[in-house]
């Protein structure tokens, strides 16, 4: 982590870390918060058969999943405040095969209101990375007063 050179960025990464803890959809999945820091997000998971389809490949929708909370949570650290999706545009580029998938996802506009997440998805294999999707996505930045009046069932 990146908080030695950004001493502000030490309780947005704790309090990150805490809100991805108690996502259900996270832990129900198996994925793990590998790598965060400033306008950066790395989610991985390791290959189990309920995460696969029919052909033995990572289910695409794992793939959306990566990507949906990956690009969220790297608009989050960048400014330091709630964010949720408001779309991605997710381009599969080849089958997802392999022992663990790894989505990195970085800011490339963090804007006020709308910030633009790029992610991109890759399979290890035999410890080599293959290239299996690359996403666009619009993160809404919530407002503190938005989000301290939404609830999570989560908490």
């Amino acid at each position: 982590m990146a908080s030695e050179a950004d001493p502000e960025f030490a309780p947005i990464a704790e309090r990150i870390h805490s809100n991805v803890g108690r996502q259900g959809f996270m832990n129900l999945v198996g994925a793990e918060l590998l790598e965060l820091s400033r306008g950066t997000c790395t989610i991985a998971v390791e290959r189990r058969p309920e995460l696969l389809q029919q052909h033995g490949f990572f289910h695409g929708g794992v793939t959306a999943f990566l990507v949906d909370n990956a690009t969220t949570i790297a608009a989050a650290t960048s400014r330091g405040q709630s964010a949720l999706t408001a779309e991605y545009k997710l381009n599969l580029l080849s089958p997802a095969v392999g022992e663990k998938l790894i989505c990195r996802a970085r800011v490339i506009k963090p804007g006020r209101q709308v910030a633009v997440v790029a992610a991109d998805v890759f399979c290890l294999s035999d410890g080599i990375e293959k290239h299996t999707a690359t996403a666009l996505a619009s993160i809404a930045m919530l407002s503190e007063d938005v989000a301290v009046k939404t609830k999570s069932p989560a908490a």
